[in-house]
């Protein structure tokens, strides 16, 4: 084995002691390999989009930046390696400034191994050497920035196509290399050893909020919280955190609240268990802790919640049925989409066309209250619906009631209001001819009728006046016949 052979293979055995398998991976068939490094953000970096309505997102991790390289045969005594350098947010101008970068720390360092200095710098001063600051701008697909940002030329085709570079491409790296030291263009100073990863139809956001997204639940689930239910110490892939509010509780608890909460139907209750705290559990982490069944009762209660929301949103009023319906504006008519049927989307009943909606005898008596308590406007709706000689009934009916209710007993075996006027307290149902107390509304014998005020065992004992008042002209006589 030569000295370079030796080099090349120590660095490669250092690479991998150094990187886990997700960072490092070395080629089976080169002398080469491929280093995904993500480089390290400051404290609050944001990523801001462009546009009409621009939006602002906070990310702790950024999609790796990718270094695939492949040593010649005479690396690390003559030549450089050959590499590319991948990223799906660098611009082409960015990665080709590293490039050359790189390039630079080989010239510095010849005759050395210089891969392990090029991830240091990559890793470590990528971002001050590109000025990289927050806000990141990411522009969205069609506009004019985002479409010129991600167009890439055949010769960049060609490198990602090849994917690791091989070491025929170490004569074109050094015509590169040439090149650089000549006047050149702006549209021809893109380094071809810059490659975009970027689809031209893909949006750029989506994928680097995935991608922050699966870094920071890396992150979460090697960590250990303390769980304020059962009081255990977990590792984070064994617990729930609440996006709004940040609280950690562990899975096995938040299981069995949510399948409580879930059979009990209460499914808009899925909050954090910390007092005081609103914050509620995503779709996607009940789905994790709960089983089929339940998470498709959720789905459907959570589903049919939000309908109930929607002012454009009635139910068929088939209890068979029951299918969501989508009302038109300015329109009272509803037809169920499953079942056909043309209900009133008002009384619920059968489309009546501009007749007043008929009112059952128990919503009567509610509306009177909620036309009194209505505003003008409210009272002109509810008249328009149901009609004003309904409304008119109703207010005289509800006034009725509530006279009759303070000022009348209903006779105890028939149920007809009685009134009484004067005289004493033993009375006689003008319906049935009942006679009875109107002190204890209990019933009382036609044959011997005073013995309930006659008796010491009775509760009225000595109560045929009672509640009289004794300078009333009316005379104090039984009402019974003679």
């Amino acid at each position: 084995m030569s000295e370079d052979e030796e080099a090349q293979e120590n660095e490669l055995l250092a690479l991998a002691s150094i990187y886990d398998e997700e960072e490092f991976r070395r080629a089976d068939s080169a002398q080469g390999g491929e280093i995904q490094l993500c480089l390290p953000l400051p404290p609050d970096f944001k990523v801001v989009v462009k546009g009409e309505n621009q939006t602002e997102h906070n990310v702790c991790f950024l999609p790796p930046l990718m270094l695939n390289f492949e040593f010649p045969a005479d690396y690390p005594s003559s030549s450089s390696p050959a590499f590319t350098l991948s990223s799906k947010w660098m611009t082409r101008a960015q990665m080709s400034a590293l490039c050359r970068r790189l390039d630079e720390l080989w010239v510095e360092n010849r005759g050395c191994e210089s891969l392990f200095t090029w991830v240091q710098f990559l890793k470590e001063e990528a971002l001050e050497f590109l000025c990289i600051q927050s806000p990141l701008e990411v522009h969205k697909v069609g506009s004019k920035a985002g479409g010129e940002r991600r167009k890439t030329d055949p010769a960049v085709t060609a490198v990602i196509q090849s994917g690791v570079p091989s070491q025929n491409n170490e004569e074109k790296t050094r015509e590169s290399k040439k090149e650089k030291s000549e006047p050149q263009s702006s549209s021809s100073q893109h380094d071809p050893r810059a490659v975009l990863l970027m689809d031209p139809r893909t949006d750029l956001l989506p994928q680097l909020l995935d991608f922050d997204e699966a870094q920071r639940q890396k992150v979460f689930d090697s960590k250990v919280f303390h769980c304020g239910i059962c009081f255990v110490e977990k590792l984070g892939g064994g617990c729930l955190c609440f996006k709004e509010c940040q609280h950690v509780y562990c899975k096995a608890c938040m299981s069995e609240y949510f399948q409580i909460q879930i059979r009990d139907g209460n499914v808009q209750c899925l909050n954090c268990p910390e007092p005081k705290c609103s914050s509620l559990a995503t779709p996607l982490q009940v789905k994790q802790l709960v089983d089929e069944e339940l998470f498709a009762r959720y789905d459907r209660l959570l589903l049919q919640s939000s309908l109930d929301l929607m002012a454009d949103v009635v139910y068929c009023p088939r209890k068979s049925c029951a299918t969501a319906v989508m009302v038109e504006p300015d329109t009272t008519m509803g037809i169920c989409p499953a079942c056909q049927y043309a209900f009133c989307t008002l009384c619920k009943l059968g489309y009546h066309g501009v007749s007043h909606c008929k009112i059952t005898a128990d919503d009567l008596r509610n509306l009177r209250d909620e036309y009194l308590s209505s505003s003008t406007e409210g009272r002109k709706f509810m008249e328009q619906r149901y009609g004003k000689r309904v409304i008119q009934k109703a207010v005289e009916e509800s006034f009725s009631r509530d006279w009759l209710k303070e000022n009348c007993k209903n006779c105890p075996r028939c149920g007809t209001n009685i009134q009484k006027a004067d005289g004493c307290n033993k009375m006689t149902c003008t319906s049935c001819k009942q006679y009875f107390c109107w002190l204890c509304m209990g019933q009382i014998t036609r044959v011997n009728p005073y013995s309930h005020f006659n008796n010491p065992q009775s509760p009225c004992f000595n109560q045929l006046f009672y509640g009289v008042d004794p300078d009333d002209d009316n005379d104090f006589s039984s009402d019974e016949d003679d």
